[in-house]
């Protein structure tokens, strides 16, 4: 599809509509040539329908330049919807009395105002006795006029007047909704094109590869000769376009302005002068700009349109007599002129498309970036869990092996028991057989499957002590009372804790009962940002609490790797140990109070 084909069918519907309404006006108003006129973006006017008799020639498809109705005329215009000079041969009457203060009134609302002298003049030197000039408004803005021409004087009645206002109103509604009708046409075609164009875009793909493997339907999306995919180094052209040199250049120019990553030019010489040496090529483009990582630049272009534009008369203002008065054209004979180096306009729906188009691509791209993000942070959760599971393997192997080795020398220890024949070191073996038993339950029951990294220190300190309270005995089941808080600790300090609360309990049991079952408190609460663990017994001591056996000094060196500290409280009967912990592992500062413990 070509520019041409899409700018002809609404301009014949509105063409058809403007002839349609000369020959109403005409027939309405009778005078000799009925002319309906539009206004173009830079001032001038365009013939769009016309109806005459013999009279007077055709003025169909000329065009009249923007100083014809000055800007201060259009606004009047927009006041007075209908204006009729019944002959341009009238005496303009005085505002009397003058002495009143009425000399500066604005008339400008007045049917009967007189006309400037230079529009009677123009009116003569197109051979113009009498015209009636009615405003075409198209949502508040002066779309174009209807202008009546008449050979000899003609005066229209109050009546005619009023269905000619009447009349221009309904032709106005009705150009409103052509215009809409073509406008919508277009959103929905251009909404269509894009929609299908992104559509088949491949997910996988980043947005570059596709809008390189799309460029056949990309280019269709606006009605153009050519369309480019410009990436930081390739180039991907398809149809009438620039060299490659000159379409990164294009690029180039197009990155250093703020058009907001649109651009759009119907005469690209002017904007940018080295396409003036190419019109054939390239004379109009709309451009899309896309901020990747490697920017991407998307152009459709429009070759060169020569256009012969007919004008009513040399449009060119002419100077000032000797006088230094200026006077109208005097000749509205047909003046042709060549207009080269433009395209076909760009329209404003297709301006929107572009941006809307441009929002897509970003939004793609963005989508195609998370995309890629997910898929590196899935990989990198899968090798994490791998290198777990590996951790997982390696910890299991090492705990079967920690405790086969202590098995081993559980069972040393407990042959030489049986075998020595000394009652003080039979009694040292077997403590020791205890203690390393303890140390094998904390470890087997940490590195269970669920207590590797983080523990709850909660849960692990109650199943521990259940586990403990079996190796000792059944009774202890209904002597021990726990209070618990949950507190999230990593599973080597949970090592530690567990140690400590496992030779406590042990030696409460060896000397707080004297290894029968008693009532035995442990509390383990967090305050701030450290941790404390009680454990009080109700048993009867008579032991040195300056004592320097082996379970006070392994309980002194756990508690002082933990940065914390121990402390005993007599009860009467009983004892407390208190152990204050901090949560998070920090280096030493050299106050920590480790005092020593209470059994030796």
């Amino acid at each position: 599809m070509t520019p041409r084909q899409t700018v002809s069918s609404g301009a014949r519907m509105l063409r058809k509509s403007a002839a349609k309404g000369a020959k109403v006006f005409s027939r309405l108003t009778g005078f000799d040539r009925v002319i309906v006129y539009r206004f173009q973006e830079d001032g001038s006017g365009c013939v769009l329908g016309e109806h005459r008799n013999e009279v007077f020639p055709s003025l169909m498809n000329h065009h009249f330049p923007a100083s014809d109705i000055p800007r201060q005329a259009r606004a009047l215009y927009l006041r007075n919807r209908i204006r009729v000079i019944p002959t341009i041969h009238y005496e303009a009457a005085l505002i009397r009395p003058a002495e009143a203060g009425l000399s500066g009134i604005d008339l400008s609302d007045v049917q009967l105002r007189s006309i400037s002298p230079i529009h009677l003049q123009y009116m003569a030197n197109m051979g113009v006795a009498a015209s009636a000039s009615i405003s075409l408004i198209v949502d508040g803005v002066l779309w174009g006029m209807i202008t009546c021409h008449n050979a000899t004087p003609r005066i229209l009645s109050e009546d005619i007047r009023a269905a000619c206002r009447t009349l221009a109103g309904v032709m106005s509604r009705q150009l409103r909704n052509k215009e809409e009708l073509v406008t919508y046409q277009e959103r929905l075609r251009l909404r269509n094109a894009t929609e299908f164009a992104t559509s088949h875009f491949d997910a996988a793909a980043s947005v570059e590869t596709n809008l390189r493997n799309f460029a056949s339907e990309l280019r269709s999306l606006f009605p153009c000769d050519g369309f480019a995919v410009i990436g930081t180094q390739d180039v991907t052209a398809c149809g009438l376009t620039p060299a490659t040199s000159d379409l990164i250049a294009i690029r180039d120019w197009l990155r250093l302005g703020s058009n907001g990553g649109i651009f759009c030019s119907s005469s690209l010489g002017k904007d940018y002068p080295p396409a003036e040496a190419w019109p054939e090529l390239s004379a109009g483009i709309i451009a899309i700009t896309l901020p990747f990582r490697s920017p991407l630049t998307l152009i459709w272009s429009r070759v060169e349109i020569v256009q012969v534009i007919e004008w009513a008369g040399n449009p060119h203002k002419g100077t000032p007599d000797q006088d230094g008065i200026l006077h109208p054209r005097k000749s509205f004979a047909s003046w042709q002129q060549t207009v080269r180096g433009h395209s076909h306009r760009w329209n404003a729906e297709q301006k929107q498309a572009a941006r809307r188009l441009r929002r897509i691509l970003i939004a793609d791209y963005q989508t195609h970036q998370l995309r890629e993000l997910n898929a590196t942070l899935t990989a990198t959760v899968q090798e994490r869990e791998s290198l777990l599971q590996q951790k997982d393997f390696l910890i299991r192997e090492v705990n079967h092996r920690v405790q086969n080795s202590l098995q081993m020398v559980a069972s040393f220890l407990k042959l030489q028991a049986r075998t020595s024949t000394n009652e003080e070191t039979t009694q040292a073996l077997s403590e020791a057989q205890h203690r390393i038993a303890a140390i094998g339950l904390v470890h087997r029951r940490l590195y269970r499957g669920d207590h590797v990294g983080v523990v709850d220190l909660s849960r692990y300190l109650e199943e521990l002590m259940k586990e403990l309270c079996s190796s000792l005995g059944k009774a202890w089941e209904q002597q021990l009372r726990m209070f618990l808080v949950p507190v999230t600790l990593s599973a080597d300090r949970a090592i530690n804790v567990g140690l400590v609360l496992t030779e406590l309990v042990i030696n409460a049991s060896k000397y707080a009962y004297h290894g029968a079952a008693g009532p035995l408190h442990i509390t383990l609460s967090e305050t701030g940002d450290r941790l404390t663990l009680t454990v009080s017994d109700q048993g009867r001591h008579d032991i040195d609490l300056n004592g320097s056996g082996f379970g006070t000094r392994m309980i002194k060196a756990v508690v002082s790797s933990l940065s914390g500290t121990l402390t005993y409280t007599p009860l009467h009967p009983g004892l407390e140990a208190v152990m204050s912990v901090p949560l998070a592992t920090h280096p030493s500062d050299g106050h920590d109070q480790h005092p020593d413990g209470l059994y030796s």
